[in-house]
């Protein structure tokens, strides 16, 4: 793996691996969907892409946990398969997300960004553990990556390459 590999978050299957055809990859990845994670990956056609990936940001059942994780970012993911190359090609989009209005809600401001990025929020708790020490205890966390590293698992098991794309077209 290259220093720009590195940089765009470009990883390659493990070796001997053979590629899937490409309308099984698109089924395995929209096969991560399911109703108890926080995004959701849907067709991407009027994005300029064959697979788009989410947060759930406006879902009702979501607001509320991604409220409380205190993100400063929303995260979508376009991807585009290459079904000559066997490669997915990622491109990574941030938005800075603000919390307004009673009851409290994120709104989706102006600054954008795009490329591999990670964030990370957690909650701790102290209080007195069953020794009668003092110990912290998360009681909360969420993690940027969860959004990533299943779509990125899911190419690399399938013998396909994910290819982030920070410059350029998709």
């Amino acid at each position: 793996m290259g220093l720009f590999d590195k940089l765009t978050g470009t990883q390659h299957p493990p070796e001997g691996v053979p590629p899937i055809p490409g309308e099984e990859l698109r089924a395995a990845l929209l096969g991560l969907n399911q109703p108890d994670v926080p995004y959701v990956i849907r067709y991407g056609g009027g994005e300029g892409c064959d697979l788009l990936a989410e947060w759930r940001l406006t879902e009702p059942a979501w607001q509320q946990v991604f409220v409380q994780s205190q993100i400063s970012h929303a995260v979508r993911i376009r991807m585009r398969l290459d079904r000559k190359g066997h490669e997915v090609r990622a491109l990574e989009e941030q938005w800075e997300v603000s919390r307004v209005g009673t009851p409290t809600r994120l709104q989706i401001s102006s600054e954008y960004t795009r490329g591999p990025s990670r964030t990370v929020s957690r909650e701790w708790t102290i209080g007195r553990g069953e020794s009668g020490r003092l110990e912290a205890t998360e009681t909360f966390r969420f993690d940027s990556a969860e959004l990533r590293q299943p779509l990125r698992d899911t190419v690399l098991k399938s013998g396909w390459t994910w290819r982030g794309v920070v410059f350029g077209k998709l």
